[in-house]
Order: structure tokens, then sequence, then C-alpha cells
């Protein structure tokens, strides 16, 4: 029996077997190996992409986050609200920081932080909000907006899923004052390996994301602030350049296979992603939804189609942050539960999902 895999990484590079190679090439033959001309031409074109006036590579998008804090530079234990299901390298990126995640439950139709339930849970101590564009698709900025107006508050957005995703024809990454980007391998633009990048349009913010990247330095040897090594590495830089012109590519062919699922499976009893105008989504990962997901996930691994779940233990479930967070999470571990992860790569043919979409309808 063929088995369609979930994510095949060698199938979604192999359009780029060629060039990868010779970027990687012009790496070695350049003898310059971190912060060179690869990264400062991603940095360019990257910014350029999102819309936005700077772009720090660095070295993944857990640094990415955790740097946009530490630059932001918050008072101590101060405040960051941050959505319940998200990936727990979200809510790391706070505690690291030496700030408190305060999670807020999300939507339980888009899966994202629920901008009814944020008012309350601001404090004195609030300074953020974090948001997730969760599997590719966009908060629902504008009651955010209001809410970070009114007590003044910032927004770090977490794009680790949405690039290219818009929100009302602004693209994720300048809805709010920062953002970070993770390309781990299996994203719409992925490294071959691990790499990230922060995008803002704050100066002041951006230099001092470039300096803490690099050991606290402007200046070889002279160092001004207590700084990190968080650099997006040269190798990994020239892989993304090769691959960033063809991102409206993947994302199209990604939307393509969506749009086969919600096609074949619209009469279904499985719960599918909510659709809205003013939205693009770009569909890192098509969740469905279903009461039985364990027996279901066994149901399509017998009949040829590889799933996974993103994620099975709602952050507030995890042994890792049992000191750090208290409070019941329904909407979360709901989530968490029953969704299920369909294949949806840019390695994937049509048939390929049709098929899957038919196993699925005889469950």
């Amino acid at each position: 029996m063929k088995m369609i895999p979930y994510e095949d990484l060698k199938r979604v590079n192999a359009p780029f077997e060629q060039a990868i190679p010779a970027a990687i090439g012009r790496v070695l033959q350049s003898g310059r190996y971190i912060l060179g001309t690869e990264v400062i031409n991603f940095e360019e074109s990257f910014s350029k992409y999102i819309g936005a006036n700077y772009c720090i590579g660095l070295a993944s998008g857990l640094d990415a986050l955790f740097l946009a804090l530490k630059a932001l530079d918050f008072p101590p234990g101060s405040d960051v609200i941050v959505p319940s299901n998200t990936y727990i390298a979200t809510i790391l990126s706070i505690l690291h920081a030496g700030l408190r995640p305060v999670l807020v439950e999300p939507d339980i139709q888009t899966y994202n932080i629920d901008p009814t339930k944020i008012e309350a849970a601001v404090t004195p101590g609030t300074k953020a909000i974090m948001v997730v564009h969760l599997y590719g698709k966009s908060c629902n900025m504008a009651p955010i907006w209001q809410i970070a107006e009114k007590y003044g508050l910032k927004i770090i957005e977490d794009c680790a899923q949405s690039h290219g995703a818009y929100y009302k024809s602004t693209k994720t990454g300048i809805l709010g004052d920062v953002a970070a980007f993770s390309f781990y391998p299996t994203k719409n633009l992925g490294a071959m390996g691990d790499a990230g990048a922060l995008i803002t349009n704050d100066e002041v913010l951006a230099d001092r994301v470039r300096t803490l990247r690099n050991y606290g330095s402007k200046i070889k040897y002279h160092n001004i602030l207590p700084g990190y090594n968080s650099r997006l590495d040269e190798l990994q830089a020239a892989v993304l350049n090769v691959k960033l012109p063809f991102l409206e590519q993947i994302n199209n062919h990604k939307r393509k296979l969506a749009e086969i699922y919600f096609n074949d499976l619209i009469y279904s009893d499985f719960i599918l992603p909510r659709v809205e105008e003013g939205y693009y989504d770009v569909y890192h990962i098509f969740n469905i939804r279903h009461p039985e997901r364990d027996h279901l996930r066994e149901y399509l691994l017998a009949h040829g189609v590889r799933t996974e779940i993103h994620y099975p233990v709602a952050p507030s479930d995890q042994e890792a942050l049992a000191s750090f967070v208290q409070g019941d999470y329904p909407i979360a571990r709901e989530i968490h539960a029953t969704t299920l992860s369909l294949p949806i790569s840019f390695g994937h043919t049509e048939d390929e999902i049709r098929y899957v979409a038919n196993v699925l309808k005889k469950y």
C-alpha cells in the first residue's frame, strides 16, 4: 500500500535541488560564513516582501521572540498576554525574558486568541500582547489594536506559521510593533535547519536587536550590551534566498490543496478551518477537529495516510510550565484533544489530497 506522508522535505525541496547546492557553494567560495552577504541580502529581501523597514536575521523563531522582548526592555516580572493554545516556544520566550505569561483562551472557531477575552486579563503590570497567527491564519487584529491603544500596550506578533498571510490586505509581520518569524524546515518558507528573523518598523528596536544578537556588540570586541549569540547562519540565509522568490507559489499551492479539502469535505462531520472575508490564509497547517481524533488518525494510517497533531498537549498541561502557569483553560484543552493535521505541503499533489479527502469521507 502506498503511504502518503504528512510531510516529505525531500519532495518539498526537490524543485530547488540545483539552486540550493549552487547557493551553498557560493557561500563556501566567499570565505565569509557569519553575517555576510547572504544574510544581508535575505534581510533586505524579506523586509521588502513583508513591507517592513527592518529585518534582522536570527538563529530561530524562539530567539526572535525572546530578543524582541529583551529589546523592548520591560521591567522584570511584567505581564505579557499570550494565547493558551500556542506552541510552547511562544510562552518560553516570555519566561526566558524574565516576564510573566498571562494566558488567554482562543476563539474555538479560529484557534487564535479571542479578542473579547483580552481586556479582562489586563493588569497594571501588563506591558504587551503577544498574538500568534496560528496555522497560517491571522488573528482578528482590529479589536486587539483598540485594547493595546487603550492601555498603552505593545503588540508582538508570532508569525512562525503565517509567512505571507494577510489581515485586510496587510501582511502579518507589520500588524504590531515587532514580529518574529521561524524558518524551521517545515514552514512555508523553510530553511534546511534552524533559522529565524525579527521584523519591525522601529529603527531603535531594530538596532538594539542587531546588537543583542551579536554578543551585544556593534564593533568587534567592543560590547555595549549583555548580548547573546543568535545570528542567522550564512548557509541558511543562502537557502532562504533561493526559496523566498517562490514563497507566493508555495502559498498558492497550499491554498489550492486546502480548497480540495473544503470542497470534498463540505458536508462532512469534521470541523474544518474557518474561512473569513478579509483574511488570506496560507495553511502552514490544515487542521480538522473530531471527537474521535485518535481513532480517526489510526483509520487514516491504516488507509495509507500519515497525519500529525499540532499539538497533543495544551501549554497549561505541560510539565515544564507547571510552576509558571496557573488556571484552567478548557477551550485550549478541547482544541488540543480533538485537532488533527492533514497532509498539505508543497510536495503533495492534488491527487494525493483528493485521496486523503475520500478516505476521510468513508470514515
